[in-house]
């Protein structure tokens, strides 16, 4: 026997789908039995549409019972689970039905406290680490600044311009960290499609070309989370020396490909690994790709790179 913490009897699953079917063969062999000794008192036609509307009604009852343990709970746990994914705080279900997906129940919600507190501490991490290093980054730039205006020979110009390209770097690196922690967080609710994207895209990456296909097709992820991983895209990109880029959106689906040198195939395993560049010197992170499929991911969706060539092709999949 169970009980909850307010005192509730829940049934263990067994006992449900037990009873049901025991329930099921007894109402069948009852109305054999019923049909039987009905039938000659008054009369075979009359006794079985009685014992039909019996049949029926214990059958409306029965399910009704079912869907008041087993599919009311199911479905409380799915809008559960999708609030969650959503970013909305992990709050007990209104039902539980049995003691099973009561359970069930309190595993997923506890899952989803877990998964969100390891966000909080990824993002309050983040944050620390960024802003105890930016006093002394910012330090170094502005002595920098002031030796620059100097008499220096020139290998101490030299030595000044690496000191301030590091500088430089460790300042893109501790932007990308902070980007990386926000696009985890699911906050780009909504759809968008590339029609009304295009002119802010043209704009924010002059030197590209943007090919369009499908532009009116509906794709799920607002604007500014759409932006925000077809920026990382187009910005590698350009980069890499792409002048076209080719972005062909069907419903779910987005592919997104460039003319450039594409992705050799011994980078190709690592492109989504944090800090990887290639492009280092051309004021590459590292981080732009980490930060599209942060974007993805929270979001439910995916992004991976296709085989295709010869340039770069991104393929961008979507929740249904």
């Amino acid at each position: 026997m169970h009980m909850t913490a307010a005192g509730k009897w829940r049934p263990p699953l067994w006992l449900v789908l037990g009873g049901a079917l025991a329930v099921t063969l007894a109402l069948s062999y009852a109305g054999l039995v019923a049909l039987r000794y009905l039938g000659p008192e008054i009369g075979f036609r009359r006794a079985a549409l009685l014992l039909g509307a019996g049949i029926a009604l214990a059958t409306l009852v029965l399910a009704l019972l079912l869907a008041r343990l087993l599919l009311r709970p199911i479905t409380a746990l799915a809008q559960a689970a999708r609030a969650i994914r959503h970013g909305a705080p992990p709050a007990p279900l209104d039902h539980y039905g049995t003691q099973e997906l009561r359970a069930l129940g309190a595993s997923v919600l506890d899952m989803g406290r877990v998964l969100q507190n390891r966000e909080a501490t990824i993002r309050s991490f983040t944050d620390h680490v960024t802003h105890e290093l930016k006093t002394p980054v910012s330090a170094i730039a502005a002595a920098a600044e002031l030796l620059a205006e100097g008499d220096l020979a020139p290998e101490d110009r030299r030595l000044l311009d690496q000191i301030s390209g590091a500088n430089r770097q460790m300042q893109a690196q501790l932007a990308a960290l902070r980007a990386v922690a926000a696009a985890r967080e699911p906050a780009f609710q909504g759809q968008t499609d590339l029609d009304s994207m295009a002119p802010a895209l043209r704009a924010a990456h002059p030197g590209l070309a943007l090919q369009i296909a499908g532009g009116t097709v509906a794709l799920p992820l607002s604007a500014a989370g759409l932006r925000v991983v077809l920026d990382q895209l187009l910005g590698n990109a350009a980069r890499h020396g792409a002048g076209t880029v080719r972005l062909t959106a069907t419903p779910g689906r987005l592919v997104v490909t460039d003319d450039g040198p594409g992705v050799s195939p011994g980078n190709r395993d690592r492109i989504f690994a944090p800090f990887f560049t290639t492009a280092r010197d051309t004021g590459g992170t590292g981080m732009g790709l980490t930060i599209a499929r942060n974007v993805m991911q929270a979001h439910g969706g995916e992004i991976s790179l296709l085989p295709d060539g010869p340039g770069a092709s991104f393929d961008l999949r979507f929740p249904d």
